[in-house]
């Protein structure tokens, strides 16, 4: 299926753990590139959640975020520094002494001393394990985004071909008129200018001119690469620099077709077709 590389996915978990949510928001790009922003204590995720990314998609510009807010299942412990509150002890102890005071340290005090009170490390596995598990999830409705996204401009781009197939059909059926036009214009000014004409010389410039403006093979150039168009439409492979390159085919031949024409009504189809062949390669840079 045509995947489009424009698409945005927002996941959220929220139960003893924590809450947590990823967003992944995608745009079109030549590679796969992502900037991912993580929490400080999820920061170790990253090429895991690399990885993951790499295996999933194949092109576009990434930005993945990942928010996360401890449950209070997951709070922390508090523990006692028992060695500093000891040399605390120690040291008013002394003080006391050298001042012939009692001892007036208390415990409030002992409390409120920095690096007294401590917090157990915490164990990140369970949430690093369930925020692997919400990114698959989000993933999986990024790429169904995507997916939804590439059938539309399918869509499009196959309607734009139909269109470009009728005005290379359109300029088929004008050439004989032109030419024939062309002809006739050509003899009237040789006979302006000529009392009598070597009918030979003439059908031979004829001939000679009729070539220049022969544009079927332009034409027949261009209906071959609509129908590659439509063929790679149907692939189930990426499909985006294929597509891109027959772009610039059919601008090419179009072009070729437009510095060729000697005829109002074949430049007007020309530009008819420059214009929807623009129409496509925009929509296009969007597909993976």
């Amino acid at each position: 299926m045509i995947s489009s590389m424009t698409a945005f996915a927002r996941e959220e978990y929220r139960g003893e753990l924590g809450n947590m949510s990823w967003e992944i928001r995608s745009v079109n790009h030549r590679y796969l590139e992502a900037f991912l922003r993580l929490p400080e204590e999820l920061r170790a995720l990253e090429p895991n959640i690399r990885e993951r990314l790499n295996n999933r998609l194949g092109r576009g510009k990434l930005d993945v975020s990942l928010k996360y807010k401890a449950g209070t299942s997951g709070d922390a412990s508090l523990c006692i520094n028992q060695r500093l509150v000891e040399q605390l002890i120690d040291v008013d102890q002394q003080l006391a002494d050298m001042i012939e005071l009692d001892p007036s340290m208390r415990s409030g005090d002992l409390l409120r001393w920095p690096g007294v009170l401590e917090e157990e490390e915490r164990d990140y596995t369970p949430v690093k394990v369930q925020a692997m598990q919400l990114l698959e999830t989000a993933l999986d409705s990024l790429i169904d985004n995507r997916l939804r996204e590439g059938e539309r401009l399918g869509e499009i781009i196959g309607l734009r071909c139909d269109a470009l197939a009728s005005e290379v059909g359109r300029v088929r059926g004008l050439m004989p008129d032109v030419l024939e036009s062309v002809r006739s214009r050509i003899k009237d000014r040789l006979n302006e200018v000529m009392e009598e004409l070597d009918e030979s010389r003439v059908e031979q410039e004829m001939v000679l001119l009729a070539q220049r403006l022969d544009v079927d093979e332009e034409l027949d150039r261009l209906e071959t690469h609509i129908e590659e168009v439509r063929r790679v439409l149907e692939s189930d492979e990426p499909i985006g620099r294929r597509l891109d390159f027959l772009m610039q085919e059919l601008n090419r031949e179009a072009n070729t077709l437009t510095s060729k024409s000697n005829s109002v009504d074949v430049t007007r189809s020309a530009v008819e077709m420059k214009v929807l062949i623009e129409q496509m390669r925009e929509q296009v840079q969007n597909l993976e």
